[in-house]
């Protein structure tokens, strides 16, 4: 069992501090593929909106969610001391598992059999829907 990733958090207002502080990266990520993308000013300004910004914010601080990658057994040894409701997705009878637990009580998990990496991305963007995305909002 491992973990790969940075953020987890112990409440709602540790996750919006964070989901905050990734706001002047996205920008600056945003800024530097549009120059790469040779926009000028004028094009710019009209491709490069505010939901472009929040779109790669969002998309920063989902890929940077903390996430448990174990066998099977291991995962439900975790369920079994977890004390909050876990969505999980794929097929109980497949080997691994990723699994992330937000601050609210909720967690998410899903299986996989070889592909770790597409299976740790999908469960981030599983994470930040089910779990982060409705009270981040509210910071906004």
């Amino acid at each position: 069992m491992h973990t790969v990733g940075t953020f987890t958090f112990e409440s709602p207002e540790e996750a919006r501090e964070t989901y905050e502080s990734v706001g002047p990266a996205a920008q600056t990520v945003v800024r530097e593929v549009a120059k790469s993308m040779e926009f000028d000013r004028e094009e710019y300004g009209e491709r490069v909106t505010g939901d472009v910004v929040e779109t790669a914010r969002d998309a920063l601080f989902a890929s940077l969610l903390e996430v448990t990658v174990g066998s099977r057994e291991e995962y439900e040894e975790w369920r079994e001391s977890y004390d909050g409701d876990v969505t999980e997705v794929g097929h109980e009878r497949v080997d691994r598992v990723v699994w992330h637990a937000g601050p609210t009580g909720d967690a998410v998990a899903a299986t996989f059999q070889q592909e770790e990496d597409a299976a740790v991305a999908t469960l981030r963007r599983q994470a930040f829907g089910r779990i982060y995305r409705e009270f981040l909002e509210e910071s906004d």
